[in-house]
């Protein structure tokens, strides 16, 4: 089935975790004090369990689509180092607790090290496409949030996704259930920054 399928069939879902109260609110320059800052710690947070969940599926992956998700890898590791940077001048501290959305995530992916190839691939396109599209609505953001959001809707980030794309429709399947989780993971993510704040 085409990951393109997957858009239309969850057109709902795919709205919730995409026109989320807290992009909307990026692009207006709405969002309550603290929240974008305790979305940055948690995102560092969620970013290496990705980072680990993506590194696994690498080294099990077929030969043809394993240059896709090395540059994947290879991607993350420097966002991490951006993190750290953005960290030292925001003053934020990125060893701050793990809140329940972002341990959910991380056991999400952790069950998906369990899934056969083409389900996690898929799951890993959906998480990247779902990011990809939340940041392009929020686009072009409120001045104070404008270069997080180009910085999270480049034309290579657009190209890495479609890259996923392709390697999950040549392995195939129809994976409705990790998509709709990933989603539903999502929605939870954007909430719990508004609702520490």
């Amino acid at each position: 089935m085409p990951t393109s399928d997957l858009l239309s069939d969850h057109r709902d879902a795919w709205a919730s975790a995409t026109a989320h109260p807290f992009l909307l609110g990026v692009r207006d320059g709405s969002l309550p004090a603290g929240a974008f800052d305790t979305w940055l710690v948690q995102d560092r947070h969620y970013v290496t369990d990705l980072l680990r969940f993506q590194a696994r599926l690498l080294a099990r992956a077929p030969r043809p689509v394993q240059a896709v998700l090395a540059a994947g890898a290879v991607a993350l590791v420097e966002e991490l180092d951006w993190f750290e940077e953005l960290a030292a001048r925001r003053g934020l501290d990125l060893d701050a607790p793990r809140l329940r959305a972002t341990t959910a995530y991380g056991d999400l992916l952790r069950r998906l090290d369990g899934a056969d190839v083409a389900a996690a691939l898929t799951a890993l396109w959906a998480v990247e496409r779902v990011y990809l599209d939340a940041w392009t609505v929020a686009a072009p953001g409120a001045p104070e949030y404008a270069p997080y959001v180009e910085h999270w809707t480049t034309p290579g980030f657009a190209a890495y996704v479609d890259g996923l794309a392709a390697a999950a429709d040549a392995l195939g399947g129809r994976h409705d259930d990790v998509v709709l989780e990933v989603l539903a993971a999502e929605v939870a993510f954007w909430g719990m920054a508004l609702d520490a704040a």
